[in-house]
């Protein structure tokens, strides 16, 4: 991973983090030690999902800037089918409130993503060039 990665990454992680330490300790003492561990889990989900994506989305921009947005459209689709497979897959599990997992993965989901795109507004990155030449443009 590039620095302007790891300040994404980090930029997401911390909210991210930071809600579900709040959703486990809510969980923890409304509904218990199963509504804990249902957090937990959830911020554990979110966590790693979200990683992974940013990581290959960042790898794949180093190859090309399509391959980057595919990476990004394909890794959101991946990862919206493999948060609700888990959470129809979790749904009316014993060992765990699951209903508190989904409202913790609900609540890290949205703290990553608005942590991520604080994060990529900060980077200040230029969209266009200074200079390059415009193809098909001749230079008169």
């Amino acid at each position: 991973m590039q620095a302007n990665d790891v300040r994404v990454l980090k930029g997401a992680a911390v909210p991210t983090l930071a809600a579900g330490l709040v959703a486990v300790i809510l969980a923890a003492v409304l509904t218990g030690a199963k509504g804990a561990l249902g957090a937990g889990i959830g911020v554990v989900l979110v966590a790693v999902f979200f990683t992974i994506g940013l990581a290959v989305v960042s790898w794949a921009g180093r190859v090309s800037p399509m391959a980057m947005m595919t990476a990004a459209v394909v890794g959101y689709v991946v990862k919206v089918l493999a948060i609700m497979a888990m959470l129809s897959a979790f749904d009316g599990t014993t060992a765990f409130n699951s209903r508190v997992f989904a409202i913790s993965v609900i609540v890290c989901t949205l703290a990553w993503t608005v942590g991520e795109m604080r994060g990529f507004m900060k980077l200040k990155l230029l969209y266009v060039e200074p200079g390059a030449e415009v193809p098909g443009r001749s230079n008169r």
